[in-house]
C-alpha cells in the first residue's frame, strides 16, 4: 500500500511512519499474517456499524446503496487488502501478510469464518515476498490469481490457496517495490487487468500504469502496456468486473496522516474503450466520505445479486496498527442500469 497526502504529487508511504510518529504516535512492525477449510465461530468478532441517514448517504454514494457495514475485531482483524466472492453470501479477504480470511456472511446465518496462511511456494516469511495486494478467483473452477507487491509477480493458487504457479510479468517488473499490481480483475472475454497502485508522476497525479494481458498471465497470456485515468493524487487499489463486463475501481487517498483520515471513490471503466495508444478513462460513481464509517479501504468484491442488481464488497486494511485504524466490511447494492453511462464527456483523462 502507498499513500497520498491531499498537497504532494507523489506517494508518501515512506513519509507515513515519520509523520505518525511526530504524531506521538508508535507504527508497529509488521505483524505475522494468513489456507480453506470451513468457516468456524471463534476468534473473531462483527459489530455493526452506525450509519448515517440515508439521504446523507445518496448524496455522495449516487446510485449505490450501503445495506451494512460492520467492523471486524481480534487478533485475525487486520491488514486485509484484497477481496474475493466464494460462494453465496460468503467472501475471501487476503492479507498483505500472506494469511487469508473466509467469511460467512449469509443473511440469517450465525456468522463463522476461518483463517490460514497462503500456500506459497515461497519459505521466507518476509512481508515483501508475502506481499499480497490483489486478487481475482475463478468461479468455476476455484483457482486463484494473487497479485504480489514486492515482487511484482502474479501467482495463481489452487482453490485451496497452495500455489501452483507463477511469473514475473516483464511489463511490470519497473514497477515500485510499494506501488505494484494493487489492483487486479479477469475480464470477460479471459484477459486480465492489472492496475499499478499509484499515478506516474508528472501525470498531474491522475494516470496510472496498466497490463492488459490477452489471457492467464502465467500461462504466458501477451501483455500490452496501457495507462488508466483515475481521480486526482488517489491510488488504484482494487478492480472488480460486473456481469455486464465493465469494470469497477477502487481509489483511495490518505488525507491526513494524524489521526489517519482517508478519502475514497468508485469509478466505472468500460473495457470496450481500451484503445491502442490512448488512455483509458473512467467516470465516478460514488464518493467514500469521512463521515460514514470509513477507513483504509483496500479491496472489493462484486457478486450478482437479487433480481439483477449487483452487490458490492468492501474491506479496509489497518496496515496492523489496530489502535489508530480499523478493519471495516462494507455491503453495498445497486442496479447496473443506474451506473453512469458510456457519455465520455464525463469521463475522468
Amino acid at each position: 500500500m502507498r499513500l497520498f497526502l491531499p498537497s504532494q504529487r507523489g506517494p508518501v508511504r515512506a513519509r507515513i511512519a515519520s509523520l505518525i510518529l511526530l504524531a506521538g504516535l508508535v507504527l508497529p512492525i509488521w505483524v505475522r499474517s494468513p489456507q480453506l477449510p470451513e468457516p468456524e465461530g471463534n476468534g473473531l468478532a462483527l459489530a455493526r456499524q452506525r450509519l448515517p441517514d440515508g439521504g446523507r448517504l445518496a448524496r455522495d454514494l449516487g446510485p449505490l446503496h450501503l445495506e451494512g457495514a460492520w467492523q471486524l475485531t481480534g487478533a485475525r482483524a487486520g491488514g486485509y487488502s484484497a477481496l474475493v466472492p466464494v460462494g453465496d453470501g460468503q467472501l475471501l479477504a487476503i492479507s498483505d501478510g500472506g494469511m487469508w480470511l473466509h467469511l460467512d456472511m449469509r443473511t440469517g446465518a450465525p456468522f463463522r469464518h476461518a483463517y490460514d496462511k497462503v500456500g506459497l511456494a515461497t519459505r521466507s516469511n518476509e512481508k515483501q515476498d508475502r506481499d499480497v495486494e490483489s486478487a481475482f478467483r475463478d468461479p468455476r473452477s476455484g483457482a486463484i490469481w494473487l497479485g504480489m507487491e514486492g515482487v511484482n509477480a502474479i501467482v495463481r493458487t489452487d482453490a485451496q490457496l497452495h500455489e501452483e504457479q507463477r511469473v514475473q510479468p516483464a511489463a511490470m517488473r519497473d514497477w515500485a517495490v510499494n506501488s505494484g499490481p494493487e489492483a487486479m480483475t479477469r475480464l470477460l472475454d479471459g484477459r486480465f487487468l492489472v492496475l499499478r497502485e499509484t499515478p506516474t508522476p508528472g501525470t498531474g497525479g491522475r494516470l496510472h500504469e496498466a497490463v492488459l494481458f490477452a489471457g492467464d498471465p502465467v500461462e504466458g497470456g501477451k501483455a500490452r502496456r496501457l495507462q488508466f485515468a483515475g481521480p486526482r493524487n488517489f491510488s488504484a487499489v482494487d478492480a472488480a468486473t460486473l456481469p455486464d463486463g465493465r469494470v469497477l475501481v477502487l481509489m483511495r487517498r490518505l488525507v491526513w496522516p494524524a489521526p489517519l483520515t482517508f478519502a475514497g471513490r468508485i469509478v466505472i471503466a468500460d473495457p470496450h474503450d481500451i484503445a491502442q495508444g490512448e488512455t483509458w478513462t473512467s467516470q465516478e460513481v460514488a464518493v467514500l466520505a469521512s463521515d460514514m464509517p470509513l477507513d483504509n479501504f483496500e479491496g472489493m468484491a462484486v457478486r450478482e445479486g437479487a433480481q439483477g442488481g449487483v452487490e458490492i464488497w468492501l474491506i479496509s486494511d489497518d496496515n496492523f496498527m489496530r489502535h489508530w485504524q480499523r478493519t471495516l466490511l462494507w455491503k453495498l447494492s445497486v442496479d447496473p442500469a443506474q451506473l453512469p453511462g458510456r457519455d465520455t464527456s464525463k469521463h475522468i483523462r
